[in-house]
């Protein structure tokens, strides 16, 4: 593709939350729901998946992962997205499952607001997860338990990242002051340990014996 900062309409040198704030604006101009019936609709389309794949290439590339590295997350704990044969979504699920997060996204994003149901609130918040943006991943899993309280995968994957939240495995809290000096030790440990279960849960073991 064409050169991915040149998409996103900023310099290299631009930070990450400079990244994040081109990525939103762009997504926001281009969302499939501005054009639906419109005669640009599919050139909208286009534009959004070129958006996408900008998007992932630079934070692909900004965490050292190469050209077939996807941003965001973990593959196990909230950010996971199994097959399900009961599942409406098939095909997104094994999008995310293969680290094709920017396709799965715009799958999410052209369908229309009255067929957007507790999965699709679940996938989408998954999405959000691999990328990074874990409070709007918090909205749309809390969503998706609030309409299916009931379904058990929705429901851990919203106590997991809740439990983030609230600074649980080292993880993220939106309403706590971090020192200046940044992790401590605890941190790291926790996260580690988040991190191996996470692991395990996928058939691997990031640390062994434990």
């Amino acid at each position: 593709m064409s050169d991915p900062y040149k998409v996103l309409e900023i310099s290299p040198d631009a930070t990450d939350d400079q990244v994040k704030e081109a990525y939103r604006k762009m997504a926001k101009k281009y969302h499939p729901d501005n054009y639906a019936g419109s005669p640009l609709s599919d050139l909208a389309n286009e534009k959004m998946k070129e958006v996408n794949e900008a998007y992932d290439q630079i934070m692909a590339q900004r965490k050292g992962g190469g050209a077939g590295s996807k941003s965001g997350g973990y593959s196990g704990g909230a950010g996971y997205a199994g097959s399900n044969p009961n599942s409406s979504f098939q095909d997104v699920r094994s999008l995310i499952m293969s680290g094709r997060i920017a396709d799965a996204e715009q799958i999410l994003n052209g369908v229309p607001m009255d067929r957007r149901n507790a999965e699709w609130y679940f996938l989408k918040g998954t999405v959000l997860y691999r990328r990074g943006w874990l409070e709007e991943a918090y909205n749309h899993y809390s969503r998706a338990a609030q309409m299916e309280p009931s379904n058990p995968e929705y429901q851990q994957a919203f106590n997991q990242i809740n439990m983030q939240r609230r600074g649980a495995y080292g993880g993220y809290n939106p309403n706590m002051r971090r020192s200046a000096g940044g992790c401590s030790a605890c941190d790291m440990c926790c996260g580690l340990m988040c991190m191996d279960s996470c692991c395990e849960c996928m058939g691997g073991d990031c640390i062994r014996g434990c």
